[in-house]
């Protein structure tokens, strides 16, 4: 069929809309979509109280006879078949396969489409379909580099991960910013943490505190994170709470001398890099003399505080806002001749 424009805009205006057998249908991309248990029961209680209104999207003409290729709503799919129905309300799009999935990503816009979602059907594209990269993006409305990045992103991710994420047992988020840069940099421990993963499962927020910590940790550390990734999280709740316990206990003097603790270190962390940054730059100068003048205004209100506390404590009780208060023994002001 001849090319109309952007993918999906002509073929949608002819297409014929008919109501369909699901056993007809060809899944052919049922392993370029991910299983999301809770869209699909959500997805089959809304079907259930209001019928199904989006309809799903197919390519060829299965009312003569020709084949239907399922290439939108897979989701949609599963849903009416959890509720136990055998016939769905379909899109046909009088062209070949190719021409659909196109206009499924020109339209992906719109939609919500997993990053990975994008770069299976990308690869069924190129590799199965037979189209270049820059057909691609010319006929989905895309550049060749998103098409490039998205590819890029499957060959960083271990078969693996591939499947963990279309069983839904790992994020795509997961999947894209922890396991994906971390097979780049070694994949046995990106294939450890799969492992692992799969026995004691981390919840997203959990897998991106665990990430950030290997990311700064040693070799033999990481070891061990990577052998028990779960023990690792639950110690570092137990830390965050007794660290939240010991700020209790203590009360704020104990937090602010945990804070000028924390100063020093800092202090003793950018003293050791200053050889290897010489000659230094106009704005760490500026930002030392900052801190500078801000630690003399700290070291007067301490001196202040701790050697006369008694005038503090009634600068404290005196009228909230107030500024410089007169002399009590001042005489009273006259009236100007």
């Amino acid at each position: 069929m001849a090319h109309r424009g952007s993918a999906g805009g002509g073929v949608a205006t002819e297409a014929k809309r008919l109501d369909l057998d699901l056993n007809l249908l060809e899944l052919r991309f049922q392993g370029a979509r991910l299983l999301d248990q809770l869209a699909v029961e959500q997805l089959a209680r809304a079907i259930e109280r209001d019928g199904q209104i989006v309809p799903l999207i197919v390519a060829g003409d299965p009312a003569n006879g020709g084949r239907a290729v399922l290439v939108d709503g897979y989701r949609r799919v599963a849903a009416l078949r959890r509720l136990g129905w055998d016939r769905a309300w379909v899109e046909c799009w009088p062209c070949d396969v190719a021409e659909a999935v196109l206009g499924v990503l020109a339209r992906s816009r719109s939609r919500s489409f997993a990053a990975i979602e994008e770069a299976l059907l990308l690869r069924s594209l190129t590799q199965e379909l037979g189209l270049s990269q820059l057909d691609v993006a010319r006929r989905c409305g895309r550049d060749e580099s998103w098409v490039n990045r998205r590819l890029k992103l499957l060959s960083a991710l271990p078969e693996a991960a591939l499947a963990a994420v279309r069983d839904g047992r790992l994020s795509s988020w997961a999947a894209v910013r922890v396991i994906a840069p971390l097979a780049r940099a070694r994949v046995e421990d990106s294939e450890q943490l799969l492992r692992a993963l799969s026995e004691a499962p981390l919840s997203t927020r959990e897998l991106k505190r665990w990430f950030e910590h290997y990311c700064k940790a040693s070799r033999e550390v990481r070891e061990r994170m990577l052998s028990h990734p779960k023990l690792f999280v639950v110690a570092l709740n137990e830390k965050d709470e007794q660290a939240s316990s010991e700020r209790l206990r203590d009360g704020p003097e104990g937090g602010c001398e945990a804070d000028l603790l924390r100063i020093i270190g800092l202090i003793c962390r950018v003293h050791k890099q200053l050889p290897a940054l010489t000659p230094l730059s106009a704005g760490l100068v500026k930002a030392f003399w900052r801190v500078h003048t801000s630690l003399e205004a700290l070291g007067e209100d301490i001196k202040r505080y701790a050697y006369d506390p008694e005038r503090h404590s009634q600068q404290r009780a005196g009228p909230e806002g107030a500024g410089p208060q007169p002399a009590r023994d001042r005489p009273a002001a006259q009236p100007v001749a």
